[in-house]
């Protein structure tokens, strides 16, 4: 059955995150390695990265993710904006190399009205810097989808391809199939016949073999809306159904799903959404 888990805060220490999942009674993680809203942060101290690792062990080695942080632009046309965001990123995949973290997850950018064309060469040619600085080897970058707010890249699944394809480090790339950013940028999901097709597209135009996580999150907006607003499962335009055919793909039956709805220290939203998710999973998938 897919591997059910949530974004978890790392306040306190790296390694409570998976406190904070094994209360939901989370199969699969996703983090931030340091305050998403900052540029820079303190170094990852052995000891932390050797308890964080620890944990992970504990958990049973989990599938789990980083997500980097928002300010990150490697379609820029600022060049400070766009050198702080490829030494930011390189920053970011070493940060997750030490924590054993496989994945790291990015939005591609934006274009910041340079033009679609011209920004997905800018933020492959970023991309790539930015991987090589890192001199990292472990690490894949997972591009997410994307709502198509503004300016931003990544809300068709031709642009994602074209990342995938045109990048010297396509090998270390896969996506992040967000459900409420790519319902808004207008793939619909909400019954068998437009779930089907939306993912006939993704696999024609970029390929399932690529896809290797999700975010799993209703949309407070409706279908091709353009607006990235997560809302919790059920409660949104999507709906139950979507995410029902989602769970019981056999295709994803190993891939790790986490939500990113909204949440209370208490988690309590979080272990509600899951409960709802699990009660969806046929009784012969589980």
């Amino acid at each position: 059955m897919p591997l059910l888990g949530a974004h978890m805060s790392i306040s306190g220490g790296l390694h409570l995150a998976f406190d904070r999942l094994k209360e939901v009674q989370g199969k699969a993680l996703q983090i931030f390695t340091k305050n998403e809203r900052q540029w820079k942060a303190a170094a990852i101290s052995p000891e932390a990265a050797d308890l964080f690792v620890q944990q992970w062990m504990d958990a049973g080695a989990i599938p789990m993710a980083a997500h980097d942080t928002y300010l990150i632009n490697l379609a820029a046309i600022d060049e400070i904006i766009l050198q702080r965001s490829v030494t930011a990123f390189a920053e970011e995949l070493r940060r997750a190399e030490v924590l054993k973290i496989p994945f790291l997850i990015t939005h591609p950018g934006s274009h910041l009205g340079e033009g679609v064309e011209a920004g997905l060469h800018r933020l492959v040619k970023n991309l790539d810097r930015a991987i090589e600085g890192s001199e990292t080897c472990a690490v894949s970058v997972l591009i997410e989808t994307t709502a198509g707010q503004g300016t931003n890249l990544g809300s068709k699944f031709e642009e994602i391809a074209f990342i995938l394809e045109k990048s010297n480090n396509r090998e270390r790339l896969g996506v992040c199939f967000d459900t409420c950013h790519t319902f808004a940028a207008g793939y619909d999901l909400r019954d068998a016949e437009a779930y089907h097709k939306t993912f006939r597209l993704f696999d024609d135009i970029i390929g399932l073999q690529h896809l290797k996580f999700f975010h799993l999150n209703d949309s407070k907006k409706g279908l091709g809306c353009r607006v990235d607003r997560h809302e919790h499962i059920g409660k949104g335009c999507i709906g139950l159904q979507g995410f029902r055919l989602l769970l019981n793909d056999h295709r994803f039956k190993d891939h790790p799903m986490v939500l990113e709805t909204p949440k209370d220290k208490d988690l309590k939203n979080d272990k509600e959404n899951l409960r709802i998710l699990r009660s969806l999973i046929d009784a012969d998938r589980e």
